[in-house]
């Protein structure tokens, strides 16, 4: 893999994954589990983001503060990037106040490609920085063309972070081939990816389990 994927490698972040994991995790549990990892990567794919300084006073003496200076918003792919964003807009409140640019694309089940299907990005990025969601990394299919809408909206590659909880080999490797100057963040990787595109062990369909939308058929 490139140098440019940074795997988080942490034991609460491990814990969480593993939770995810479990077929019986209820929906409540899922979706809490998404938003603590989506934290820990937001936290540390953001460490590097350049800082502006500036000059006030504490109740005791002067100092010099800091502030973020690129401007940075937030694109989950619905629906699943839905889960993400809802932790990175509570956390970025804080800081830097990221607007949210939702892209609607989804994976044909037949022949596994994208189909985008909404978009509400802006005629002109109003930012400077992306941070694309997407909690399952699998065919890689979905990204690029997430990527590519980044890309023809204005958004340098390089200015986009994109973070995953979960992704296979084969899907990073897609991306990483389309994408090479991409800096990704994922919170685990897994080797196996099936004939029909989904990732194992994985955690099953994210969506569904976020949004408690699970078939009888799916329901352990």
């Amino acid at each position: 893999m490139a140098n440019n994927l940074r795997v988080l490698n942490h034991p609460l972040v491990n814990a969480q994954l593993s939770k995810l994991r479990d077929v019986s995790t209820p929906a409540k549990e899922f979706r809490e589990g998404v938003h603590n990892i989506s934290l820990f990567l937001g936290y540390e794919a953001s460490r590097g983001l350049e800082e502006t300084t500036f000059e006030a006073k504490s109740p005791v003496a002067p100092f010099v503060g800091s502030v973020v200076k690129p401007r940075i918003g937030l694109t989950p792919i619905l629906r699943a990037g839905l889960g993400m964003a809802e932790a990175l807009v509570s956390w970025s409140t804080v800081t830097i106040s990221a607007p949210v640019y939702h892209l609607g694309i989804y994976r044909e089940k037949v022949t596994l490609q994208p189909v985008e299907y909404y978009s509400k990005l802006p005629p002109s990025p109003p930012i400077d920085n992306v941070l694309l969601l997407d909690p399952l990394i699998a065919t890689g299919g979905t990204v690029c063309a997430a990527l590519s809408m980044l890309v023809d909206w204005g958004i340098p590659i390089k200015n986009i972070k994109l973070l995953a909880v979960l992704a296979s080999q084969e899907g990073l490797k897609h991306i990483q081939h389309e994408y090479p100057d991409l800096e990704l963040w994922v919170a685990g990787v897994d080797d196996t990816l099936t004939e029909d595109g989904i990732i194992s062990p994985g955690l099953g369909d994210s969506g569904d389990r976020l949004f408690n939308t699970l078939t009888n058929a799916q329901k352990p």
